[in-house]
């Protein structure tokens, strides 16, 4: 928050140093009742950084960092090394490296048998693979690099006429520079001067921190005549200020010295540069600005709080290096046995080896276990394909046109008020969307709108406000009640920020109250405590309130139409037209001296001002959170403490948001010797933040309670049904909040996140033995009684939870805690049970918590129980959330990547097995059955195409029936299918099916082995396989999969003809044409595909009969519907698009072929028990019920016209 101004009334104390705009500052530390000690200007520590304003001589001996930025991951030295440790970071990488290096050893086959190709056809495709990556990788830091390159070379404008405009890039520590509307900070800057007469800038932040209000920024009075070009260049000044500028915007601290007089500096002078970022902090409703270099390029906030580009790995891809390893183990076993049987098999009686002379080690039957060692290393290189080379590959493919193809262009995501498409910033976490368990949400601007109105509020003892909120109505339907009429009255006045319906204090109606004088009170703290600054022409009806949040913006609003009409700011002043006051009708313009300033913040929570009145009177008004007011409340009054806490309570039972408002009469005694304190307090560097807590406190107190007022932050539209539909999926939400337990608990009610039917579990310290250990004030009896409490409050939680444990019907659970029960809850001792319970409960929420305590419960989730977490928010308080989680938002499917992977293995062991079964039959010698081209271009060209078609356009149902059975989200989240159990399955296949296609051709050819027909059938078989598995089947699945088999083809035709030296083609040389020339070839390529995915259909078959999925049920429900998966979601938008929007919306209309969805069209009798899980209830198959239920005739359906 900014836009504050103080006046020093005490200047003898700073020896005629004049003092402006100070912000006040978290402290992270205690409070403490001790006195702290309050002396001069502290000396300049060695963390601490001076500069020579507009004197770039004075700064060259110190050699500041340029302001050139760079945010590449390489350059020219790095790039291969790290390039090179990223990919083989990957199991699969590392372990063609380790085959690739044994290829060009003696021991390989590729090396001593005659029959093996040169071994640089093992290299050629690692080599191929690592070379994509790293182009991959190069252009996308290459564009990082021509980004920065365009930062680095763009145009700034001097503050000073004689320098013109220069490079961003060539920008220095201590210069001034210019910033027009609209623009964006080039370096963080201290705010000098501005085109505004009273010294202010507005900033726009949303896109750093969410905030969609103006930020505004107040320059130092001294120093507002600087901002034309001749005036400029006369500046000199000497700023020391510290250098923690990570922090700068809390813990910034300095002061600027001008001609011998020393100005205390604040945050609230403080411009972030963000021109790094495109998007950013952008000057607003200012002409321009002119400021001096605090900090330039990568010492600036911006990016010493950046990170390098972290290299995330997904759930799957960890999973996958396991599957690697399992597949490595398969291989080290297979070439353990190959190599036991080679050192038996071996020996010279077999003559036709010709082993009676010298021979190599590798062979030689004096020496087996030589024999045997080699051969082991001589067989990895010869199964090495059972690991496939192009899995990653294919997978980075899939990903990467998934975002760019699919979630850019998608317009069910496309924001029509904006105009912003969806865009993926990054493809690596694709997958890890559709496995998300727990989803941990912010409440304010994501479930609710952020767009706060004045709704009621309590003065004096008093409610006031007739309206009704839409947590109510909603909390009067669930009891069967309905509400007549509209919500409102003739009397209602509704604007942006106000929405009150009560005539008692309307047009000076509150004169007839009881209470006046509070109502009095209550609208001047509403029209005086606060930092909005007034834009427009001076009248109630287009007057524009800039303020640093929607909250402050709608109290303001509120005092106007109270009749305390705030339109006029100066730096001392704040200028409010006051009606009815002295008597009915009369208006009379007020101007209030503001003396000092305490803002709000999240530490403190609450704001307070210091102001005089015309007459001299000195008030402090204080407006702040229920919990920190009455803590600071004078003696007396009782009766309103207790009537404004129940009308708090009643508040926070409507959903509304609550603030108190408090004031003090104060002496001029007692605030001349406060400001002084106030002052020195301000002009430390060291521990300023600290001191400025310590000095509010001193004033803060023997408050005189006013009231309380309440707003209304509306749901977000279909939060309700969105909220229904992921609990539907089985996605545990968790809502943290910083509100009070009674407003998170019905916006939670009125979100269908909890309901009667949970049973639900309250861990609060909002009882009355905290509050009597409180009062006490010993913090040691309070941490031990906290901790004792939480202890035992969990443990009869969780007691009371393992009743519902293990019952099929019982109520789902809902646990809500607050903050300062978390604190404890997390400690080390107590955070399992806090896990144990929280993880059974299908909704949790923390309210009263720290944006540290969203991120160490979003930690415990995702470390503790290590499940796939999601974290949504929409403002800095939620950034530690954000990074803490393993996604930001968005929900997607997983299967087909699953589906991906599991047929790489398939393909992959199925192929190496042939292999491994022609082994036996050459003495285990390590003679290759396959060409090594064959074998080189399996994976990349004869099965790699269908793979990447299946990953992007296989899907089990179509978006519509997915949205309307949200449990099918369910299968994703229990990995139905990617669990070893479903590798187990495709394993047991590939070994039945690699036996026929060795054994069948060997058979039937006749010297007992024929690795062209062979190979024939692999490729036929393995390519229709994936058909099979395929969930629909489109033309690009018929075109890849005909595509790569005629691949095959035409490779063969080609290599059996031509024949060059070093080749191995004197085996296969003219094979395929005297093959196709018999009637063996075509019976045989009939035959075997046939009798190998003969297995496969059966167990499909009855797995889709006996043991459906859930998607598979649903497809046989709607096996006969017309799928249209396009129109649904397009025709809601399809009249607000722009001409391009219109033209991509036609062309999805255009027909094309419709998805069809294949498998077995059983009356599967898993229908029963997936409905049932629907309703909540348990059934189990009956496996003896399934002949009755196939024998039932299916009803013919009845087509409405």
């Amino acid at each position: 928050m900014s836009g504050i101004w103080e006046r020093a009334r005490a200047s003898r104390t700073l020896r005629g140093r004049d003092s402006f705009g100070s912000r006040d500052i978290t402290s992270n530390g205690d409070r403490s009742s001790r006195t702290v000690r309050l002396g001069r200007v502290q000396p300049q520590a060695p963390s601490n950084r001076t500069i020579y304003c507009n004197d770039r001589e004075a700064n060259l001996p110190v050699r500041y960092k340029g302001n050139s930025i760079s945010t590449t991951k390489y350059n020219v030295l790095t790039f291969l090394p790290k390039g090179l440790f990223e990919q083989f970071r990957r199991v699969a990488n590392l372990y063609f490296l380790m085959i690739s290096i044994l290829s060009t050893t003696p021991i390989s086959c590729l090396v001593f048998l005659q029959s093996c190709a040169p071994y640089n056809k093992r290299v050629v495709p690692l080599s191929l693979v690592l070379l994509v990556s790293l182009i991959k990788e190069a252009f996308e830091d290459w564009k990082r690099f021509q980004n920065d390159k365009s930062i680095n070379n763009a145009l700034l404008m001097s503050a000073r006429s004689k320098m013109g405009n220069y490079p961003l890039e060539k920008l220095q520590v201590g210069d001034l520079v210019r910033v027009k509307q609209d623009g964006f900070f080039p370096a963080d800057l201290l705010f000098l001067a501005s085109s505004n007469p009273d010294g202010v800038c507005y900033i726009e932040t949303a896109n750093l921190d969410g905030e969609t209000n103006l930020k505004i920024r107040k320059a130092l009075e001294r120093t507002w005549d600087y901002f034309l070009p001749e005036k400029a260049a006369e500046f000199k000044g000497l700023g020391k200020y510290n250098v923690n500028n990570q922090t700068i915007t809390v813990h910034f601290y300095g002061n600027l010295i001008i001609e011998n007089q020393t100005l205390p500096l604040s945050p609230n002078q403080i411009l972030l540069e963000t021109v790094a970022m495109f998007q950013g902090c952008s000057l607003r409703n200012t002409e321009y600005i002119v400021g001096t270099v605090l900090f330039t390029g990568h010492e600036t906030k911006v990016m010493m709080n950046s990170m390098n580009v972290p290299s995330k790995r997904s759930t799957l891809e960890r999973k996958l290096d396991k599957l690697i390893l399992a597949l490595f183990g398969c291989l080290f076993f297979m070439c353990l046995i190959g190599a036991i049987g080679s050192g038996v098999f071996i020996n010279r009686k077999y003559y036709y080896l010709g082993l009676s002379g010298d021979v190599e080690d590798q062979f030689n039957p004096n020496n087996r276990f030589v024999v045997t060692i080699l051969t082991m290393f001589t067989l990895i290189t010869l199964y090495s394909t059972i690991i496939p080379i192009s899995l990653y590959v294919s997978i980075e493919m899939i990903k990467f046109i998934q975002c760019t193809q699919f979630i850019n262009k998608d317009l069910n995501m496309y924001h029509i008020e904006s105009g912003t498409p969806a865009l993926a910033r990054t493809s690596n976490l694709n997958e890890e969307l559709g496995q998300v368990e727990y989803i941990f949400s912010d409440k304010t601007g994501t479930l609710t709108r952020n767009m706060m109105e004045f709704f009621k509020c309590s003065i004096g003892g008093e409610i006031y406000g007739n309206g009704v909120t839409e947590i109510e109505r909603g909390n009067l339907e669930r009891k069967g009640l309905k509400l007549d009429g509209a919500n409102g009255s003739a009397t209602a006045i509704r604007e942006k920020g106000f929405n009150f319906d009560d005539a008692r204090l309307m047009r000076g109606a509150w004169r007839n109250e009881t209470n006046p004088e509070f109502c009095k009170e209550f609208f001047r703290c509403l029209a005086i405590c606060h930092t909005v600054l007034p834009e427009g022409e001076e009248s109630p009806e287009k007057i524009v309130y800039q303020a640093a949040s929607p909250d402050e913006a709608a109290l303001v609003t509120a005092a106007k139409n109270f009749g305390f009409f705030f339109y006029r700011r100066t730096p001392t002043t704040v200028i409010v037209r006051e009606s009815h006051v002295d008597k009915m009708g009369k208006i009379q313009d007020v101007a209030y001296e503001i003396l000092n300033v305490l803002e709000f913040n999240s530490t403190r929570k609450r704001q307070s001002v210091v102001c005089r009145y015309p007459n001299g009177r000195l008030v402090l008004y204080c407006k702040g959170a229920d919990t920190v007011i009455y803590e600071r409340l004078a003696y007396g009054n009782e009766d309103i403490k207790r009537i404004t806490r129940e009308h708090l309570e009643q508040f926070g039972s409507a959903g509304l948001r609550t603030l108190c408002l408090a004031y003090r009469e104060l002496s001029s005694e007692l605030y001349e010797k406060w400001n002084e304190k106030f002052i020195l307090a301000k002009s430390s560097l060291r521990e300023r933040e600290k001191k400025l807590d310590e000095v509010a406190e001193l004033i803060e107190k023997e408050l005189v309670l006013i009231g309380c007022t309440a707003i209304e932050d509306k749901l977000q539209e279909g939060v309700p049904s969105c909220i229904e539909t992921l609990s539907r999926a089985g996605i545990k939400i968790w809502v943290l909040t910083g509100d009070k337990m009674e407003t998170a608990i019905n916006i939670a009610y009125a979100c269908n996140l909890i309901n009667n039917d949970m049973k639900q579990f309250f861990i609060s310290s909002d009882t009355d033995a905290v509050r009597e250990v409180e009062d006490k004030g010993d913090p040691v009896e309070i941490s031990r009684f906290m901790r004792d409490l939480v202890k035992k409050d969990l443990e009869r939680c969780l007691e009371e939870a393992q009743h519902f444990f293990h019952t099929v019907t019982g109520p789902k659970l809902a646990l809500v805690i607050d903050g300062k029960c978390l604190m404890y809850a997390l400690d080390p001792n107590l955070r399992v049970n806090l896990l144990k319970l929280s993880l059974n409960c299908a909704s949790v929420v923390c309210c009263r918590v720290s944006p540290l305590q969203k991120a160490q419960v979003t930690s415990l989730v995702k470390k503790g129980a290590r499940k796939i977490t999601l974290s949504i928010g929409d403002g800095a308080n939620d950034v530690s959330m954000i990074q803490a989680a393993h996604v930001g938002v968005g929900i997607s499917g997983l299967e087909g990547m699953q589906a991906v992977i599991t047929y790489f293995f398939y393909k992959n062991l199925t192929f190496t097995l042939t292999q491994f079964w022609f082994t036996f039959q050459t003495g285990f010698s390590g003679q290759r059955f396959y060409d090594d081209w064959f074998q080189s271009l399996y994976n990349v060209i004869f099965t790699a195409l269908p793979v990447i078609i299946v990953g992007l356009f296989d899907k089990d149902v179509s978006a519509s029936l997915s949205k309307q059975n949200p449990e099918l989200y369910k299968e994703g989240i229990r990995n139905m299918f990617f669990k070893w159990r479903v590798v187990a399955v495709w394993a047991f296949f590939s070994f039945y099916q690699s036996l026929v296609f060795y054994y069948f051709t060997a058979a039937a050819s006749h010297n007992g082995q024929n690795s062209t027909m062979s190979f024939t059938c692999v490729v036929v078989t393995v390519n229709l396989r994936l058909l099979m598995a395929c969930n629909s089947i489109t033309k690009w699945h018929s075109l890849s999969i005909s595509g790569s088999i005629l691949a095959w083809f035409l490779f063969i035709f080609i290599y059996s003809a031509v024949i060059t030296p070093y080749d191995r083609q004197e085996n296969v040389y003219f094979v395929i044409y005297v093959l196709m020339s018999t009637f063996y070839f075509y019976l045989t390529l009939l035959h075997i595909p046939v009798v190998a995915l003969l297995g496969d259909f059966i167990y499909l078959g009855l797995q889709r009969w006996f043991a459906p999925y859930d998607y598979q049920i649903i497809q046989e429900i709607h096996r006969n519907d017309l799928e249209d998966n396009r129109s649904s979601a397009l025709l809601e938008i399809g009249n607000h698009l722009t001409q391009n929007e219109a033209r991509s919306y036609a062309i999805a209309q255009l027909p094309r072929e419709t998805s069809k969805h294949t498998g077995f069209a059983f009356d599967s009798p898993g229908y029963e028990s997936f409905f049932a899980s629907q309703q909540g209830v348990f059934v189990p198959q009956k496996p003896w019920d399934v002949a009755r239920r196939a024998s039932m005739r299916q009803q013919p359906r009845t087509h409405r016209s």
